[in-house]
């Protein structure tokens, strides 16, 4: 078998037989993740973080949906691992966990589809998982893994800083980034401990609720995050409850991220089964990304 390797700006393609994988180039600095929002803000942009769930419908559509995601403005994938029991998510993502536990979706199967995403695309990609699903696989065996197979970020919704011991060192012994989410009632002092703590970047739960709740207001939002940025230079995403183009263009005003994760999970659900879906979906994350392009007030 022939390996060509063939060095482009910040990346290395080789060539395994007929087919190209893209690999990060070793010299270039920091994380995708990183190296991602340094690149937007330099364009005065903020990034569109849009979550799937992994495996709905099924995983080889959640592998079409990352790619044409990306081209229709997504700057950073969040893959949800589907869980039978999730605590933090609502009705919408409850449901496409329920359909990809049917699809026999597991943690190593969206391994497998991260490593053939990678062999097409640098979209930095972070994986949303309950911490029993990483236990039963092994935090150490898991974070090497999913480094290898091109996994960014990790965001574990049931395991905040201060009971992350089991996976601390094997994420920095792997470079797996770890994000953790940070709630509107936090106090000051927990604000500064847990922004401290996260890599990557900061989700900020805009409510005090569950995935799919309306969006709070937006002045409250913005104070808060005001407050975070004194304490960390580490960039904010804000989540939960952001569901329109209006929506994610108020919130980028005053965030480094916006994420979207049930508005985009409700369109799948609803166009299963129809040609088209992928498109449609794509469409809307484009109106996304364009909303948040636009000057603000």
């Amino acid at each position: 078998m022939t390996h060509r390797r063939r060095q482009t700006q910040g990346r290395t393609t080789i060539s395994i037989g007929n087919s190209l994988r893209i690999a990060e180039d070793p010299s270039a600095s920091g994380s995708r993740l990183d190296r991602t929002f340094r690149r937007l803000k330099a364009r005065q942009e903020k990034a569109l973080i849009t979550y799937l769930m992994a495996g709905d419908p099924s995983l080889a559509e959640t592998e079409q949906l990352v790619l044409e995601l990306e081209k229709a403005g997504a700057d950073i994938i969040e893959l949800g691992v589907p869980f039978s029991d999730p605590i933090a998510d609502g009705p919408v993502i409850q449901q496409a966990a329920e359909r990809a536990l049917r699809s026999g979706t597991t943690l190593r199967g969206i391994l497998s589809m991260v490593g053939r995403v990678r062999t097409q695309s640098e979209i930095p990609l972070v994986l949303m998982a309950y911490y029993n699903s990483i236990h039963a696989f092994g935090p150490d065996r898991f974070c090497r893994e999913a480094v290898a197979a091109g996994v960014d970020g990790l965001i574990v919704p049931d395991m905040p800083p201060d009971e992350a011991g089991p996976l601390k060192g094997p994420a920095a012994a792997s470079g797996l980034q770890l994000i953790f989410l940070l709630a509107p009632t936090s106090t000051a002092e927990r604000r500064t401990f847990v922004a401290r703590q996260s890599h990557g970047f900061v989700y900020y739960v805009s409510l005090t609720g569950i995935t799919g709740a309306k969006l709070g207001r937006v002045s409250e939002i913005g104070r808060n995050v005001g407050q975070i940025r004194k304490i960390s230079e580490t960039p904010i995403a804000v989540g939960f409850g952001v569901t329109t183009p209006e929506d994610a263009a108020e919130i980028s005003a005053i965030a480094d991220g916006v994420i979207v994760g049930s508005a985009i999970v409700k369109q799948i659900a609803a166009g299963q089964q129809q040609q088209g879906m992928i498109a449609r979906v794509s469409g809307f994350v484009q109106t996304l990304k364009g909303a948040m392009a636009r000057p603000g007030p």
